[in-house]
C-alpha cells in the first residue's frame, strides 16, 4: 500500500472519461482515500470487453510509457429499455503527446459507408444497432483506415445528469433558436442538464445541419471538461460517480487512465477539429451523407500522420 506521502504526490490527477458526450471528463483537486477507491471501483464497474487487446490496424499494442500516440472513439448512443439503439454521435480523438496536440473528427451519423460484419452500405450510425460496440468500432476503423485503440460510450439520455453533476455549463452560442420548448439566444448562455441536452440535439433548424449539432456537442464536452477540472467537492464527485456508473462504458482501465494522465495531459492544450466534407443525397428514398473518396483519403492520411503511422491510405 502506498504511504501517505506517496498519496500526497498524487494530489492532482486527471480522470478521462466520456460524457456525451459522450465524453472526456477530466477532474483534478485534493482527494480523500475514499475518492481514490471509489474511482477505482467505478471504473471497474463500467468495463466493456470487446474481445481484443489491440486494434487489427496496429502491429503492436500501444505503450503508454513510450508515449505512443493513441486514438479514442467517443460514442453517444441513444439507448432505451429493450432497444440497443443507434450511435447518435461519433467523435474520433487522436492524441499525440509528443506534438502536444489532439485532433477531433466528428463523423456525421448519416455517412454512407460499409458496415463491417454486415457486408452492406448503410448509415454509419446503424453499425451500432446491427452489432453493438464492436461492429461500430470496426466500421469506423474501416471508414477512416486508422486504429481505434479505446472507446468511451455514453448514453445520450445521461447528458443532462452529467451536466447537472458539474453544476451546469456555460457556452458561447452563435445561433438564436428555439428547441424542445427552450429558447437559446445568441451569446454567452448558462445551461442546466435538460437545456444542455436540447441544445446539443437540434440540427434541422441549423443552416449547417449536422455540423452545427456536432459543434454544439463539442462545446458541451469541452465545458464539462473545464468545469470538472475545478471540482473539489466530495459530494459532487459522488454524484458524478453514480452518473458514470449508470451510463458509461469503456475499455479503458483505471491504470490506463492514470497512465494517460501522467504522459498525455499536455496534449489537450492544442485541439484541432476536423469537419468531414461531403453532400447529402437520397438513394432509394433514404437520405445519406456522401463523403468523396479524395476527402476520405486526405483525412485518413492526416490522422495516420498524427498517430505516427507511416502507411498511407490507398483508394478503395
Amino acid at each position: 500500500m502506498r504511504s501517505d506521502r506517496q498519496r500526497k504526490k498524487r494530489k492532482k490527477w486527471l480522470w478521462i472519461l466520456l460524457s456525451v458526450i459522450g465524453v472526456f471528463i477530466i477532474a483534478s483537486g485534493s482527494y480523500a482515500f475514499y475518492i481514490w477507491n471509489k474511482a477505482q471501483s467505478t471504473i471497474a464497474n463500467i468495463q466493456e470487453n470487446i474481445g481484443r487487446d489491440k486494434s487489427d490496424k496496429r502491429d503492436q499494442k500501444v505503450n503508454f510509457k513510450n508515449r505512443d500516440p493513441i486514438s479514442i472513439l467517443l460514442m453517444g448512443v441513444d439507448e432505451r429499455k429493450g432497444d440497443r439503439g443507434r450511435s447518435d454521435s461519433l467523435i474520433l480523438i487522436t492524441v499525440n503527446p509528443n506534438e502536444k496536440s489532439m485532433e477531433m473528427v466528428s463523423i456525421p451519423r448519416d455517412t454512407r459507408t460499409e458496415i463491417v460484419g454486415k457486408g452492406i452500405q448503410d448509415k454509419i450510425n446503424h453499425a451500432y444497432a446491427f452489432g453493438g460496440t464492436e461492429m461500430a468500432i470496426k466500421t469506423v476503423e474501416n471508414f477512416l483506415d486508422v486504429p481505434v485503440d479505446y472507446f468511451v460510450k455514453v448514453n445520450m439520455e445521461s447528458f443532462r445528469d452529467i451536466v447537472d453533476a458539474v453544476g451546469g455549463v456555460t457556452v458561447e452560442n452563435d445561433l438564436d433558436f428555439t428547441y424542445e420548448g427552450y429558447h437559446f439566444k445568441k451569446g454567452t448562455i448558462h445551461l442546466d442538464g435538460k437545456k444542455a441536452l436540447a441544445y446539443s440535439r437540434m440540427r434541422y433548424d441549423d443552416p449547417r445541419g449536422d455540423f452545427g449539432r456536432q459543434e454544439r456537442q463539442r462545446q458541451i464536452i469541452e465545458a464539462v471538461i473545464e468545469k470538472g477540472a475545478s471540482i473539489t467537492s466530495i459530494t459532487k464527485f459522488g454524484e458524478m460517480f453514480k452518473v458514470i456508473e449508470n451510463n458509461v462504458k469503456t475499455n479503458l482501465t483505471f491504470d490506463e487512465m492514470w497512465a494517460i494522465q501522467e504522459n498525455y495531459k499536455d496534449a489537450r492544450k492544442n485541439i484541432i477539429q476536423h469537419q468531414i466534407k461531403g453532400s447529402g443525397k437520397k438513394i432509394n428514398g433514404i437520405y445519406y451523407y456522401i463523403v468523396p473518396e479524395d476527402e476520405r483519403l486526405s483525412l485518413s492520411n492526416e490522422l495516420k500522420k498524427h498517430l505516427g503511422l507511416n502507411k498511407e491510405t490507398a483508394e478503395k
